[in-house]
């Protein structure tokens, strides 16, 4: 009887570590979160949100049950100009003061080829959410030789419509393009 309550204990304890020590936090000096419109349909122009936080769980060496979860901060939306990153804050897209945050959380992984997958979840912004599937590349695992930690890297990428989230609804598609490219290049750290 106590080998057994020994070897369940162990068990236990073995379980909880494996779980506590498969999280990744994103490293945020190596990572960037962009999105990228066209503007009167000729040009691109692009924008960052620079206070954001992504981790992933995953139990999988090839991170193909990897679970995704992100919070940015809408006020630190940042596209090199100063009137123009004001005017994304403002009640006419974002409205920054009444929905201050953006979230994704992974609901589905599905693998299409080695190192590559299709991730779908839940994506809220501007108090709207809608369920969503970007393109996803694990682009591998190395020891960091500055900080001598296990670092994994992956590229997250797709398309949203403005209109599916109520952003900048006053603003017509020739001026700002319906669809919105974003695109996560993370390197995480357990």
């Amino acid at each position: 009887m106590k080998k057994g309550i020994l070897v369940i204990t162990l068990f236990v304890v073995a379980t909880a570590f494996t779980i506590v020590n498969n999280t990744w936090k994103s490293d945020k000096a190596h990572s960037q979160l962009v999105f990228t419109v066209t503007h009167l349909g000729i040009s691109d122009v692009s924008g960052t949100f620079n206070d954001f936080d992504v981790t992933v769980q995953s139990s999988e060496a090839d991170f193909s049950d990897a679970v995704f979860e992100m919070k940015a901060k809408v006020n630190s939306i940042d596209t090199r100009v100063e009137a123009r990153d004001n005017h994304l804050k403002s009640a006419d897209f974002f409205d920054a003061n009444k929905f201050p945050e953006m979230t994704f959380k992974s609901k589905a992984i599905t693998k299409n080829k080695k190192n590559n997958y299709k991730l779908t979840g839940d994506l809220t912004i501007y108090g709207v959410t809608k369920k969503i599937t970007m393109d996803m590349d694990y682009r591998g695992k190395t020891t960091n030789p500055m900080s001598n930690k296990e670092t994994v890297g992956f590229q997250i990428s797709g398309d949203i419509k403005r209109s599916d989230f109520n952003i900048g609804p006053s603003f017509p598609e020739m001026v700002i393009s319906e669809v919105v490219h974003i695109k996560f290049d993370g390197e995480f750290i357990k």
